[in-house]
Protein backbone atom coordinates (compact mmCIF):
# COMPACT_ATOMS: atom_id res chain seq x y z
CA UNK A 1 0.00 0.00 0.00
CA UNK A 2 3.01 2.51 0.42
CA UNK A 3 3.98 2.01 -3.32
CA UNK A 4 0.84 3.02 -3.79
CA UNK A 5 0.18 6.13 -2.01
CA UNK A 6 4.16 7.53 -1.85
CA UNK A 7 3.97 8.76 -5.62
CA UNK A 8 0.87 10.83 -4.26
CA UNK A 9 2.45 11.94 -1.72
CA UNK A 10 5.23 13.72 -4.13
CA UNK A 11 3.01 15.96 -5.21
CA UNK A 12 2.71 18.98 -3.04
CA UNK A 13 -1.51 18.81 -3.43
CA UNK A 14 -1.19 14.89 -2.65
CA UNK A 15 1.23 15.91 0.22
CA UNK A 16 -1.37 18.59 1.75
CA UNK A 17 -3.87 16.01 1.16
CA UNK A 18 -2.08 13.50 3.06
CA UNK A 19 -1.09 15.62 6.09
CA UNK A 20 -4.41 17.26 6.44
CA UNK A 21 -6.67 13.66 6.31
CA UNK A 22 -3.91 12.26 8.84
CA UNK A 23 -4.74 15.74 10.84
CA UNK A 24 -8.71 15.34 10.78
CA UNK A 25 -8.27 11.35 11.77
CA UNK A 26 -5.86 12.03 15.00
CA UNK A 27 -8.10 15.11 16.00
CA UNK A 28 -11.27 12.66 15.83
CA UNK A 29 -9.56 9.97 17.38
CA UNK A 30 -7.56 11.95 20.30
CA UNK A 31 -10.70 13.70 21.13
CA UNK A 32 -12.40 11.20 21.18
CA UNK A 33 -10.15 10.06 24.13
CA UNK A 34 -10.44 12.86 26.22
CA UNK A 35 -14.38 12.54 25.63
CA UNK A 36 -14.06 8.83 27.22
CA UNK A 37 -11.80 10.52 30.11
CA UNK A 38 -14.57 13.12 31.37
CA UNK A 39 -17.40 12.03 33.73
CA UNK A 40 -19.39 14.48 31.58
CA UNK A 41 -20.41 14.48 27.70
CA UNK A 42 -18.64 17.01 26.25
CA UNK A 43 -21.18 17.92 23.20
CA UNK A 44 -24.05 17.29 25.60
CA UNK A 45 -22.51 19.63 28.12
CA UNK A 46 -22.09 22.60 24.82
CA UNK A 47 -25.46 21.86 23.81
CA UNK A 48 -27.51 22.95 26.57
CA UNK A 49 -24.71 25.75 26.80
CA UNK A 50 -22.66 25.08 29.47
CA UNK A 51 -19.83 27.46 28.72
CA UNK A 52 -17.02 25.75 31.30
CA UNK A 53 -17.30 22.37 28.87
CA UNK A 54 -17.47 24.77 25.91
CA UNK A 55 -14.35 26.56 27.14
CA UNK A 56 -12.50 22.86 28.13
CA UNK A 57 -13.48 21.56 24.85
CA UNK A 58 -12.61 24.06 22.82
CA UNK A 59 -8.91 24.19 24.87
CA UNK A 60 -8.58 20.88 24.05
CA UNK A 61 -9.20 21.14 20.25
CA UNK A 62 -6.61 23.76 20.40
CA UNK A 63 -3.94 21.92 22.17
CA UNK A 64 -4.65 19.16 19.88
CA UNK A 65 -4.26 21.39 16.65
CA UNK A 66 -1.18 23.21 17.92
CA UNK A 67 0.22 20.01 18.52
CA UNK A 68 -0.77 18.45 15.32
CA UNK A 69 0.74 22.15 13.56
CA UNK A 70 4.18 21.37 14.94
CA UNK A 71 4.46 17.78 14.12
CA UNK A 72 3.75 19.07 10.40
CA UNK A 73 7.25 20.20 9.86
CA UNK A 74 8.62 16.50 10.16
CA UNK A 75 10.09 15.48 7.34
CA UNK A 76 7.85 13.18 6.23
CA UNK A 77 3.98 12.15 6.47
CA UNK A 78 5.18 8.78 8.50
CA UNK A 79 7.28 10.93 10.87
CA UNK A 80 4.35 13.39 11.20
CA UNK A 81 2.00 10.65 11.75
CA UNK A 82 4.27 9.41 14.76
CA UNK A 83 5.50 12.32 16.64
CA UNK A 84 1.51 14.59 16.25
CA UNK A 85 0.42 11.03 18.23
CA UNK A 86 3.21 10.93 20.58
CA UNK A 87 2.61 14.90 21.11
CA UNK A 88 -1.20 13.81 21.20
CA UNK A 89 -0.33 11.21 24.11
CA UNK A 90 1.95 14.09 25.60
CA UNK A 91 -1.07 16.47 25.89
CA UNK A 92 -3.57 13.61 26.79
CA UNK A 93 -1.13 12.69 29.95
CA UNK A 94 -1.03 16.52 30.68
CA UNK A 95 -4.78 16.43 31.13
CA UNK A 96 -4.79 13.32 33.53
CA UNK A 97 -1.50 15.12 35.65
CA UNK A 98 -3.92 18.36 35.37
CA UNK A 99 -6.51 16.28 37.06
CA UNK A 100 -4.83 14.70 39.65
CA UNK A 101 -2.85 17.63 41.16
CA UNK A 102 -6.19 19.69 41.53
CA UNK A 103 -7.34 18.06 44.74
CA UNK A 104 -9.01 20.99 46.06
CA UNK A 105 -12.04 20.17 43.55
CA UNK A 106 -13.11 17.64 41.16
CA UNK A 107 -12.14 18.88 37.91
CA UNK A 108 -14.73 17.45 36.21
CA UNK A 109 -17.66 17.94 38.57
CA UNK A 110 -16.90 21.81 38.52
CA UNK A 111 -16.84 21.69 34.73
CA UNK A 112 -20.26 19.44 34.62
CA UNK A 113 -22.18 22.11 36.78
CA UNK A 114 -20.66 25.06 34.66
CA UNK A 115 -17.88 26.52 37.09
CA UNK A 116 -16.33 28.70 34.01
CA UNK A 117 -13.48 29.49 36.05
CA UNK A 118 -12.43 26.08 36.19
CA UNK A 119 -12.65 25.89 32.32
CA UNK A 120 -10.54 28.62 31.50
CA UNK A 121 -7.84 27.50 33.62
CA UNK A 122 -8.62 23.85 31.99
CA UNK A 123 -8.25 25.64 28.57
CA UNK A 124 -5.14 27.69 29.86
CA UNK A 125 -3.66 24.46 30.17
CA UNK A 126 -4.27 22.52 27.81
CA UNK A 127 -2.98 25.62 25.01
CA UNK A 128 -0.17 26.54 27.25
CA UNK A 129 1.15 22.74 26.90
CA UNK A 130 0.42 21.94 23.54
CA UNK A 131 3.25 25.38 22.75
CA UNK A 132 5.44 23.08 25.03
CA UNK A 133 5.19 20.20 24.00
CA UNK A 134 5.40 21.75 20.11
CA UNK A 135 8.64 23.66 21.19
CA UNK A 136 9.72 19.50 22.02
CA UNK A 137 9.15 18.56 18.97
CA UNK A 138 11.01 21.27 17.19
Amino acid sequence: MKENIDPLLEQPLGLMIGYFSVAVVELIVFLSCFESLTKYRCWQEIKRGNMAASLATGGKIFGLCNVIRFAAKQPSIYDFMIWSSVGSLLLFAAYLLFQFWTPVFRLDREIAEGNTSVGFISMAVSVSVSFLIGACLG
